[in-house]
């Protein structure tokens, strides 16, 4: 039943990631036609923004080793397809494949930088400088995005200070990102703390319309954070069909915000997104069926078995 509730956006973007963040911890490679479909069945579902892949080296992400080859065969998706670049030499593959939405991966906390990137926070905000630069470049600039992971908390440094948030996120906006996508890598975020860090980003000057959110269920908190991400004004959010997706580098993180779960919200609040869920749907039992397990999706799960 539709319910519109007072003081929500209208519209909400979803970020799709599955493709990408969803798919990269998988440890049987998954063909790159099976990928390039996946991605055709998101777009066909009304998804916009599908994160397609990530242009990484091979070494630290195996799954993702495909980019030259999958990113040629999505010239006919009617969507918006960003592309993770970890480095000048990734944005250089990127760009010669034509890729015009970049985004770099950076960190709130030292030790999952270091353990992630193999660097300091400021060393990694030094790495991204030029990559943000010459993606900006030209008459056709790129829209990078800065995904800014840990910002909630951290296995390994317990709870982030709010303002060490805003500093790497404040630094990531500085050096010209379009927007940002606040991570809650491991999950442990609530609501109270997702309106505080809001709320301090727009003390600090960065503006809600910038600002993206990416949840993970670890404690089934993914919803009522968005939510109350919602209900702060932010109209971009993440989430990965199926309930894909972890992170490699942090143990405790379990899946990504399922999409489906997120658009059975969305719609009854009578809050526009453009998917039609039973195509997500049948596109996320499609794709589990590929990877030869059930979909953890609530909505997923809900939806299929009625059928």
């Amino acid at each position: 039943m539709n319910v519109p509730a007072p003081g929500l956006p209208a519209r909400v973007r979803i970020h799709e990631v599955g493709a990408r963040d969803g798919l990269q911890n998988e440890k049987t490679a998954v063909p790159t036609a099976v990928k390039a479909e996946f991605i055709h069945r998101l777009a066909a579902a009304g998804l916009r923004t599908i994160e397609a892949t990530s242009f990484v080296h091979p070494k630290w992400v195996p799954q993702l080793a495909d980019a030259e080859e999958l990113f040629p065969q999505l010239a006919d998706v009617g969507a918006e397809l960003p592309v993770l670049v970890p480095n000048e030499r990734g944005l250089d593959r990127a760009l010669a494949l034509g890729a015009r939405r970049i985004a770099v991966f950076g960190s709130a906390t030292e030790t999952f930088a270091s353990r992630n990137l193999n660097r300091t926070v400021a060393e990694s905000l030094a790495m991204f400088e030029p990559v943000v630069a010459r993606a900006k470049e030209g008459d056709t600039p790129a829209h990078v995005r800065g995904y800014l992971s840990m910002c909630f908390g951290d296995p390994w440094e317990g709870p982030v200070p709010v303002h060490q948030v805003v500093s790497v996120a404040k630094a990531l906006l500085d050096m010209g990102c379009d927007e940002l996508s606040l991570g809650d890598t491991i999950g442990v975020a609530t609501p109270g703390h997702v309106r505080a860090l809001l709320a301090a980003l727009n003390e600090s000057g960065v503006t809600t319309d910038r600002i993206g959110v990416h949840f993970h269920d670890t404690y089934g908190q993914a919803l009522s954070n968005t939510l109350a991400a919602l209900q702060h004004g932010v109209t971009t959010v993440d989430a990965s069909a199926g309930g894909l997706g972890g992170c490699p580098y942090a143990k405790s993180a379990t899946g990504n915000l399922a999409t489906e779960d997120l658009v059975w919200m969305l719609d009854g609040l009578g809050i526009e997104t453009g998917v039609d869920l039973a195509a997500l749907t049948a596109t996320s039992v499609w794709m589990a069926e590929q990877l030869g397990r059930p979909s953890p999706s609530r909505t997923v799960r809900a939806l299929s078995h009625k059928e």
